[in-house]
Order: structure tokens, then sequence, then C-alpha cells
């Protein structure tokens, strides 16, 4: 995919609307929001640095959490805006209120090379619904837009997709990286490529399993995901978490168990050969799970293997899947052995507490020292690896989640469209 680059673009005085994904993890340090992992921040910064270089009047553009077109303090971006102020070494001014007419005046106030940051677009409503309205009314503050958030892309936003039927789109180094590495891996990939899928956001992974199956050799599940998996396969998951609650409200409806299902039986016949003789299936399931009654502090924690569906019957019905077990880490360990090229995405289980993060550690260690391309993507994924040392273990890094695997299942994505150069 060839897109239109920011270097073709005439920058110079031009109030540019910056957007990016700044959609970052918070955390309370001495009773203030402060941001608790910045990388979402610092991969725009080559792009933001250019901007000034040359003399842009620069309006970032971001959302933080779902605030559901309301104004939450608790979401606002002056954290984000603090940190950047950090990193750039300049002064960042966060204009509050989105809609009043002294926003414009600020803007049009600010010198060449100055950054002004909008507060969270999503107070507005009518940003994730793609209100033309609202639309027109960020793209009135600005001569060029910038999409460097490829995180964002696969939404059909005010800000991402909307103000772009109004003003030029251009396309910033980080967003441009993005797609050439996730295009390479999806032409003529060393093969087995090996796929693994986990994390909480069940909307956006289960349908992309369904494409990626047609590329994948085999794909690896654990976490969420692999609760909806495990329950089309007849599993009593007890009280595990199943499916979060989506962003895109015709998703919310969607019985993701029954896609599974339907997506299992499909692919029953295809296999890959581990070892040149064992079949192996095109999606694979855990074979056990490390369960307890709660997260934090467990009174109850069992290893249950998942392959005896009548073994679940005989313990607690508030127990909850939240780690693979052991069999299920040197089975995959196995898989990912044999990989020349590995895309993940999701943790295996609640990384963050120590008693179930083995499965996401020892799957992070078995990326890291496979001999394969490997590329990582997904906030929590990021959030994994660092928390685990691993980052420099890995050929690429992307902070992208949803977006990669809609770019990657080949369908188009809403915010790359406008700069889709036709041939």
């Amino acid at each position: 995919m060839k897109l239109r680059s920011v270097r073709q673009a005439k920058l110079k005085g031009k109030r540019v609307l910056f957007r990016v994904d700044y959609n970052t993890p918070l955390t309370i340090f001495k009773g203030k929001r402060q941001v608790a992992d910045d990388t979402r921040i610092k991969i725009t910064l080559p792009t933001l640095q250019y901007l000034i270089q040359k003399k842009s009047k620069i309006i970032i553009v971001s959302h933080l959490g779902r605030p559901g077109g309301k104004r939450v303090k608790e979401l606002d971006l002056e954290p984000v805006a603090k940190k950047l102020e950090n990193l750039i070494g300049q002064k960042v001014t966060k204009l509050n209120d989105i809609s009043h007419p002294s926003t414009k005046q600020a803007i049009d106030s600010i010198k060449p090379g100055d950054i002004a940051i909008l507060d969270n677009i999503r107070f507005l409503p009518g940003e994730t619904k793609n209100d033309s309205r609202v639309a027109r009314s960020i793209s009135q503050l600005a001569d060029l837009i910038v999409n460097d958030g490829f995180a964002v892309s696969h939404r059909n936003h005010a800000s991402v997709s909307g103000v772009a039927k109004f003003l030029p789109m251009y396309a910033g180094f980080n967003l441009m990286l993005e797609v050439k590495m996730l295009t390479k891996l999806m032409s003529r990939p060393k093969r087995p490529l090996i796929v693994i899928i986990g994390g909480a956001k069940v909307s956006d992974k289960v349908n992309a399993i369904h494409n990626l199956a047609n590329v994948a050799d085999s794909i690896i599940v654990g976490g969420g995901v692999a609760n909806n998996f495990l329950k089309a396969g007849g599993v009593d998951i007890l009280s595990s978490y199943l499916q979060d609650t989506a962003a895109d409200k015709k998703t919310r409806s969607i019985n993701f168990v029954k896609i599974a299902k339907r997506l299992m039986a499909s692919l029953r016949s295809q296999k890959m050969l581990l070892n040149g003789y064992i079949p192996i299936p095109k999606i694979v399931t855990p074979i056990d799970v490390v369960a307890a009654d709660k997260k934090k502090n467990p009174r109850v924690l069992k290893t249950l293997n998942v392959t005896n569906k009548n073994q679940n019957g005989k313990v607690s019905k508030k127990l909850m899947f939240l780690d693979i077990g052991p069999s299920t880490i040197k089975l995959y360990q196995d898989i990912i052995g044999h990989a020349k090229t590995i895309f993940w995405n999701g943790p295996m289980g609640v990384f963050e507490e120590p008693k179930f993060a083995r499965g996401t550690k020892e799957i992070a260690r078995a990326v890291a020292r496979a001999r394969a391309i490997t590329i990582i993507g997904g906030g929590d994924t990021i959030s994994a690896i660092k928390q685990f040392k691993l980052t420099k273990k890995y050929d690429y890094v992307s902070s992208a989640g949803g977006a990669s695997l809609e770019f990657l299942t080949g369908n188009k994505l809403p915010g790359l469209e406008p700069m889709r150069v036709k041939n």
C-alpha cells in the first residue's frame, strides 16, 4: 500500500491537525495522574519534530478511554500533555473546551513551531459516530491533517476518517512504518507463519482470526479470546471472562462463541505438521489453564485440564481461567520454536498479577528466542514485554492492536484510505 507522505505536504506556517493515538495507561503518583507507559507518545516524536522543524502550527488530536461523549475529569489529557512537554522539550498548550470559540482563537494565535493539544476528542458527542458536523468543526481548526495514529485508523470516527472529507490527509512516519512492516508480514512470509492471539478485546480478535486463518499456518490463542474457543468446543469455562463491551454498538450483540464454533468447524480438516509428522490444528486452544476464585489474593488456585470436559463439573463454578497452564505453555513453545515468522497480539492471561504471569512470560521468552521474524502488536502486549524486560528482543514492536488485526485481514482501514495513492 502506497500512502501520501507528510514529506509531500507544504507545512510552513500551516495549521496541522496531528491525529495520534495517545490512549496511554495512567497511574496515580503522589496523588496526581501520570502516564504509566509513554510508548505511544514516543513513537510519534519523529513526525512531531519534523512538523516543528518545518514551522507548522501543530494541533494534536487524540482520545483517552471511552468517556461516551461526556467530559470525564479522569480521562482528560492533562497528564498526557505534561508527559509530551517533558519528552519534546517545549511547551504544549492544552485547550480544555474543544467546541468553544476561544479554542479557534487560541489556535490562530500560536506561532509556527508551537504545539497545542485538544482535550480528549471523545468528550465530543458524535465523535465515535463519525458525525459530519463534528468532523467539520474539527477540520475548521486546521489547513491539513497528518495522521500518525495507525492504532486508531480502523475506526470510522469523526477525527479519523470524517475530517478527511474536508481536509487533505498525509501519513506520519510511524504510521508509514507500521504499514510497511505489516505489509511485509503478509506478502510471502517465511513459513511456518504462526499467529499468537490473546488478551481481552474479544470483539477485535475473533473476527480477525477468521481471516488470519487464510494466511497463517497455525493460530494459537490465550486469554479471553481462548475462553470463547474453549466454550465453543464444549468446555465449561465456569466464571471466566468471555466478551468485552465493544466500542462499536453493532458488535455488542454478536455471539462470538458461535462465531468461534463455526470457525473451528470450518477449519477442522486443516492441519500443520509439527516436526514433520505431528498434526496441529489450524486454531490451537489451551489444554490446561490456571484457575482461581479471584485475580488478587486468590484463596483457591488450581490447574485444570480442559481436555477432560467432565473435570470442571467437580470444581467451584466461581473459578475463573486466568492463565494458560504448564502443559499448554510447553505445547505453545514447541509450535513457536518451529516458526519462521511470528505475529503476536495479546497476553495469555492476567499477566499483571504475579500468580497469573507465567504463561505470558514464557510465551514472550519463546518468541524472543525463536529463529524467526517477530512482530509484536497491541498495548497490553507491549506492557507485558516491558514488565518482563524483553522489549528489545523482537524485530518490530507495534503499538497498534485492533488496527493491525484489521489490516492483516485485508480490510480497508477508514483512516488510511484518504491517504492511499492509487496507481
